[in-house]
């Protein structure tokens, strides 16, 4: 059964989630202040450097960020409308702050949780001794959208299937990090997190100067050695790796562009790629170069029109063929967005302790699985007080935040629910935690959430200190997203004030 099915056991949750005070309104963990108005620990410069800036210096600092973004052309693209649109991410000009001792317990908790993730798709794909232990239902895998039959019984490069994963934080309390979501397809968002930092460097120098702030820069350099590290046994001492995207009409195309310029590797299309003999090939004005390593921002049913979607004309025709040889290595592996669905995350705990044989670091977000008849009952019993979403959304689509939502919008989720169950899950009204955010009406909480970005190479696993902080920037929102209105700041750890030191 999903988690509670009953009003106590509802209750409960919330209470775990720190959402409700004790006269029944709404209750929010403030990063900066504690109660009484005086800073916590990490933030006291920040809030005595606060108190004293001049609203008109702000006021010019986040013009100056608009205007550099601008410049560099940050764009996203937003749809759902009749057709895109092209957006400037918002930014926050005052940053996030995680102590080092925070950060500690969140880093240990995302290696953690990656290694399982990547033992769990490399048994699925082989032994499945998951499956035959009935830790998880065998459907939920084996009849997955994401599950993909050819990766069965194939060995890949070192044996690891996500190179690079996104997974999605929320805090509520003191001490308490949560798990939202794990991205283990192709995670975005590692460009705004470079920037972010560039532009604060260059505004904020005064800052930087109060704190000692772990460095986020090298990102680059790091995830080339990973990428490095993971290539055919069979390539060369130089092994070459190329950054292929669906072309400049991706929503997340400047991204692509950007790491390939940080990477030094080289941004192709499908159309830049060939496959002789099981290898890759790049066309270049010197002749065809063998590829060996491909980060890939091509969902899978993309990559390769022999194999997945014929109608494809993104990918390259036989890089399944190429891959399944083992000849050469694809970033993200093919098949672990498996790892993606909401309704395997609810089961994250166990599939940690597993493969482990330890206690989950990261609790998950109490999740109702719809699947389950009984748990389906109460979810369309209580969708006013939940969030309800697919078990392969992204983005902020296709998801129902039910304190928010209209009665029309309740009944439209309560028939698709009804239609598809397997297709949800549902999750309390999370009480994410505020960080104080620059506005034009001054200085003011708003909602974040964090997605950390963790690499697995053949050496180990790799957390860059930080991440990208996601801001509702509208008042009383808890969605961050940047297709829905959200926007960033800059995440800085730092290391622990000496007692007496602020």
């Amino acid at each position: 059964m999903g988690f509670a099915s009953t009003c106590d056991e509802e209750r409960q949750a919330r209470l775990s989630l720190g959402e409700w005070a004790v006269d029944g309104k709404p209750s929010f963990f403030d990063e900066m202040t504690r109660d009484g108005g005086l800073a916590r620990p990490p933030y006291q410069r920040l809030a005595r450097w606060l108190e004293t800036a001049p609203t008109e210096l702000l006021a010019s600092r986040r013009s100056q960020a608009e205007l550099l973004f601008r410049r560099i052309g940050i764009t996203f693209a937003v749809y759902g409308d009749k057709e895109a649109t092209e957006r400037l991410i918002p930014f926050d000009i005052v940053p996030r702050i995680i102590s080092r001792s925070e950060w500690t317990k969140l880093e240990a908790g995302l290696v953690q949780r990656v290694k399982a993730i990547n033992l769990f798709l490399a048994d699925i794909y082989g032994a499945r001794d998951i499956l035959r232990a009935g830790i998880l239902p065998a459907d939920l895998v084996l009849r997955n959208p994401q599950f993909r039959p050819e990766m069965v019984g194939r060995r890949i490069p070192h044996g690891v299937y996500v190179h690079i994963a996104g997974i999605d934080i929320v805090r509520i309390g003191e001490s308490d990090f949560y798990v939202l979501e794990d991205n283990a397809r192709t995670p975005s968002g590692v460009s705004y997190m470079l920037e972010n930092r560039e532009v604060m460097m260059r505004l904020f120098s005064e800052l930087f100067a109060l704190h000692r702030v772990a460095p986020v820069e090298n990102y680059a350099d790091i995830l080339l050695a990973t990428l490095r590290s993971v290539a055919p046994r069979t390539s060369n001492a130089d092994p070459v790796a190329v950054l292929l995207t669906p072309g400049i009409y991706n929503s997340a195309y400047y991204e692509h562009s950007f790491l390939a310029d940080k990477l030094g590797i080289e941004l192709v299309e499908g159309r830049d790629l060939f496959v002789r003999d099981d290898i890759v090939f790049m066309r270049t004005t010197e002749g065809p170069k063998r590829v060996d390593v491909i980060y890939r921002r091509i969902d899978d049913d993309f990559l390769d029109p022999l194999a997945f979607r014929p109608d494809s004309a993104l990918g390259v025709p036989g890089l399944l063929s190429a891959y399944q040889e083992g000849n050469v290595t694809l970033a993200n592996a093919v098949g672990t967005g498996v790892a993606d669905d909401k309704a395997i995350y609810t089961y994250m705990p166990e599939i940690i302790r597993f493969y482990l044989g330890e206690e989950a670091i990261l609790g998950n977000v109490p999740t109702y699985r719809c699947r389950e008849p009984d748990t389906l009952k109460y979810v369309l019993a209580h969708l006013g007080e939940l969030v309800v979403k697919e078990v392969n959304g992204s983005g902020g689509y296709g998801m129902l935040v039910g304190p928010h939502a209209t009665r029309g919008q309740i009944e439209a989720f309560e028939r698709k629910l009804n239609n598809d169950p397997a297709n949800f899950i549902a999750q309390p009204t999370l009480a994410l935690s505020t960080c104080p955010t620059s506005l034009e009406s001054g200085i003011a909480p708003r909602h974040v959430d964090l997605r950390p970005f963790v690499l697995t190479g053949s050496q180990g696993v790799t957390v860059v200190p930080g991440g990208l902080t996601r801001v509702a920037m509208t008042e009383g929102s808890l969605v961050v997203n940047s297709s829905q209105g959200g926007g960033t700041k800059d995440t800085w750890v730092i290391d622990d004030l000496p007692a007496g030191s602020a």
